[in-house]
């Protein structure tokens, strides 16, 4: 069986760790290092091993997960080369930080999956972006899918840099659509209805129109017309945001976030 570490135990780990044992993995394949104890017993009760020791978790993994924050991303993968077993996969869901520097980090010919997931991974639900370096054959490729699949729909991309995009538009993405879904509420709220009605009837029309999106086998823009009748209530409502060039801006937006992820990748980097 494929021996799976993950170096890091936290909210992000953990989600995949149950989705992997919920689809069959079975927990004697997994192992977690994590040095807060709270992290490490929440695993252990489900049958998964769990260490302090960064080198001992990686011992025999056919595949290291890692899980940590981009700051200390450097240290952790200097201090595992020396322990890693040749050619064991190395797949990063490390946000700004590439193959090149994880590269240099390890060894030269290290197979590298690197991963963009965003938020609702944490209950299934995500969509994570993966790009694998050179020396990631096909089962490590479809080893690092099996992985990530384990928090939702996973989509390969062919050219690192394209990562950048994939985290400004998926990765802050839920961002955005809570930022909407807050302006909703509260207008809901300030034209009477109480905040639990306001806040289901949001969630629900979110819901919906994602799926709407999703099945119809239509575009956003042509589900957009259906809805909006000439001289209605939507047409008004999109007017004003027309007006307000909304469009536009969410557009700079996503731009700007996709600057600052090329920002950190050149820090984190360093």
């Amino acid at each position: 069986m494929v021996r799976v570490a993950f170096i890091g135990a936290g909210n992000m780990a953990s989600s995949l760790i149950g989705g992997l044992l919920r689809a069959g993995t079975r927990a004697q394949d997994l192992i977690a290092a994590d040095p807060f104890a709270e992290q490490r017993n929440k695993l252990s009760a489900l049958g998964v091993g769990t260490t302090a020791d960064n080198a001992r978790a990686v011992d025999a993994a056919d595949a290291v997960v890692l899980a940590v924050k981009p700051q200390v991303m450097r240290d952790v993968v200097v201090g595992l080369e020396p322990h890693l077993p040749r050619d064991t996969l190395l797949i990063s869901i490390a946000a700004g930080v590439t193959t090149t520097s994880i590269t240099a980090w390890s060894r030269p010919a290290q197979p590298i999956v690197r991963c963009m997931p965003n938020t609702p991974a944490l209950y299934g639900a995500g969509v994570t972006a993966l790009f694998a370096n050179g020396h990631v054959d096909e089962a490590q490729r479809s080893l690092a899918a099996d992985i990530l699949s384990a928090a939702g729909e996973v989509i390969w991309v062919r050219d690192e840099s394209q990562l950048d995009a994939v985290t400004a538009l998926s990765g802050s993405g839920p961002a955005y659509f809570f930022y909407l879904m807050e302006a909703m509420v509260a207008a809901g709220q300030r034209l009477g209805l109480d905040r639990e009605v306001a806040m289901a009837l949001t969630l629900a029309t979110a819901q919906g129109s994602a799926i709407m999106a999703r099945d119809s086998g239509l575009e956003p823009t042509q589900l957009r017309r259906n809805v909006t009748s000439p001289g209605g209530t939507t047409e008004r409502a999109v007017g004003v945001l027309d007006d307000a060039r909304v469009r536009q801006n969410i557009e700079a937006a996503i731009e700007q976030a996709a600057q600052r992820s090329r920002e950190l990748a050149e820090q984190f980097g360093k």
